[in-house]
């Protein structure tokens, strides 16, 4: 019996990678993240979004996914010790050398073109200068995605309900609520959904504010200072936005969405004019 076709690296044998690279030297690498979110989401409600995404754009643009790396960049959502939230973290050395190690392995087998998907934003504060290593000791591109999330909602415009000050694309609200409905709804326990808001940590006194959850906090009308505060510190419940705005209709069309826009970027690097001189594809340091 024939191999069922796939877009999954894992499912796919030497011999059919060989072949795909041939016509597509482009690969998606998902980067996922185990963290606390809200008590209504699963820990892996980043993972499960950036691999729902991966999973639908990999058959529109005909390219091929690596598995997903579940663990990423979470430091400030571990809580306090033996507070128990499940949450694992990797340290910025370890993840830009997981990151460094996935692409070198790549581009030794022959592609040149590499797309990291995240939807935990903070996976991409510490990858600057790995991508900058990766493309300098190689030439191949390496470009790194943020799906719809957070501040980046223009793509999501007809789909959200909440108004801004809901923060709908932030931690466990109305957006993630949504794909995880649409990805496992069984992961989700409706009954311990909140509406909750992040504050500055109460340590900070009156003067300042925090609206979202990006490491900024407001000081005189201006998002002035960047702090690097603890989850638990400005998100009393680990939920930021309206929970109940999520619906597994949201979170269908999100995918779809999200989907869409992140395969028609792979149809434009694909024409990008990149190529690895030989002699920068063996690694031999890699033990």
């Amino acid at each position: 019996m024939a191999r069922k076709a796939t877009w999954s690296l894992q499912h796919n044998s030497h011999d059919e990678v060989k072949e795909i690279i041939k016509t597509n030297d482009t690969i998606l690498i998902p980067m996922g993240s185990t963290e606390k979110h809200g008590a209504h989401c699963p820990l892996g409600t980043d993972t499960m979004t950036a691999i729902g995404v991966v999973e639908k754009a990999a058959p529109r643009c005909n390219t091929l996914y690596t598995p997903i790396v579940p663990v990423g960049y979470s430091p400030h959502h571990m809580g306090e010790p033996l507070e128990g939230t499940g949450t694992m973290t990797l340290s910025g050395n370890t993840y830009r050398a997981v990151v460094y190690d996935i692409a070198r392995s790549m581009i030794f087998h022959g592609f040149n073109k590499l797309i990291f998907v995240t939807h935990h934003g903070s996976n991409s504060k510490v990858i600057d200068d790995v991508l900058r290593k990766i493309r300098y000791q190689t030439g191949a591109f390496v470009g790194w995605y943020k799906t719809p999330t957070e501040r980046t909602l223009s793509l999501l415009k007809d789909v959200i309900e909440g108004p801004p000050e809901e923060t709908p694309g932030w931690h466990a609200g109305e957006i993630e609520t949504s794909t995880i409905l649409a990805y496992d709804e069984s992961a989700v326990d409706l009954d311990k959904r909140r509406d909750d808001r992040t504050h500055a940590p109460h340590w900070m006194g009156d003067s300042f504010k925090k609206h979202d959850g990006s490491g900024f906090v407001t000081f005189q009308g201006a998002e002035s200072m960047w702090v690097p505060m603890e989850h638990h510190e400005y998100s009393d419940h680990a939920t930021i936005g309206n929970a109940f705005r999520g619906t597994k209709e949201k979170g269908q069309k999100y995918f779809d969405i999200a989907a869409d826009a992140l395969a028609a970027l792979v149809e434009e690097v694909k024409k990008f004019d990149v190529k690895v001189p030989e002699e920068n594809r063996d690694w031999g340091d890699r033990a």
